[in-house]
């Protein structure tokens, strides 16, 4: 995952190289040891805040012989050599909120204890970073740790069925764009592209309510295909659930359900 963003990020070649995603984070301390609060584009980030924190990190993992690039605020990036060996590592949102234990890489075999250790590196390092007191005296949390996680090289080749993906998570628009397709983040929940040929696919994920889901990504979508730029339209839920709608089908998902007979 990390080759395929970070190539998506740096508008360059990934190489064989083994990529390490290696976000800002920040963790807080509580009665029982400490939590993931934040990561990432939660903590509204600009390349300035990389450019205070990178030059202090660096050189930490520059003696083992991995490289730290930050080609986005929110996303930074190991460059490991082929084949190094690496423990098994948690995903941000799998974490969020759980005690930080939990998250570490847990054995006691050289790798895992070598791992932990960085981590402990890299957070003394920041916690006496004035940038880092500057963020919290504007209210702003403090990048206090760095998460990693998402470790992968990058694939061959990627192939999709879809010419245009609209979507707000960087891995599926990096996806996408290893297939050749036309993609974006969407401007509004339903939103593709005028004109589009070919299929679409928009990414709904982030939505948390059915009322967004009735009221502003259905009708967009149903007057588009009123308008005949697409003929059908799956809907596909992570339960399994799915709805197939084709054009001659729009009104009917809006129609009232029959009374019972027995009224």
């Amino acid at each position: 995952m990390a080759a395929l963003t970070r190539r998506a990020d740096a508008g360059s070649d990934a190489g064989d190289a083994l990529w390490l995603r290696a976000d800002p984070a920040h963790v807080a301390p509580d009665l029982n040891g400490a939590r993931l609060l934040g990561w990432g584009e939660g903590l509204g980030l600009d390349t300035l805040d990389a450019q205070a924190l990178l030059p202090v990190l660096k050189p930490l993992f520059g003696d083992a012989g991995y490289q730290l690039d930050a080609p986005h605020p929110a996303r930074w990036y190991l460059r490991l050599p082929a084949g190094t060996p690496l423990p098994e590592f948690t995903a941000p949102e799998d974490a969020l909120g759980d005690d930080l234990f939990n998250a570490l890489p847990l054995g006691e075999d050289p790798v895992s204890r070598r791992w932990r250790a960085l981590i402990t590196e890299v957070q003394v390092a920041l916690h006496h970073h004035p940038w880092n007191r500057a963020r919290t005296d504007h209210g702003r949390p403090a990048v206090n740790s760095l998460w990693f996680w998402g470790a992968g090289v990058a694939p061959d080749s990627v192939q999709s069925s879809y010419m245009n993906v609209r979507s707000p998570d960087p891995l599926v628009q990096a996806l996408a764009g290893e297939a050749g397709a036309a993609t974006a983040t969407p401007a509004t929940a339903a939103d593709t592209p005028p004109g589009a040929v070919g299929d679409s696919l928009v990414d709904l994920r982030h939505l948390r309510s059915l009322e967004v889901l009735g009221n502003q990504v259905l009708p967009p979508l149903l007057a588009s295909m009123a308008r005949d730029e697409f003929d059908t339209l799956l809907l596909d839920f992570e339960d399994g659930t799915r709805l197939h709608l084709r054009r001659g089908q729009r009104w009917r998902f809006w129609r009232s359900p029959l009374r019972s007979l027995d009224a």
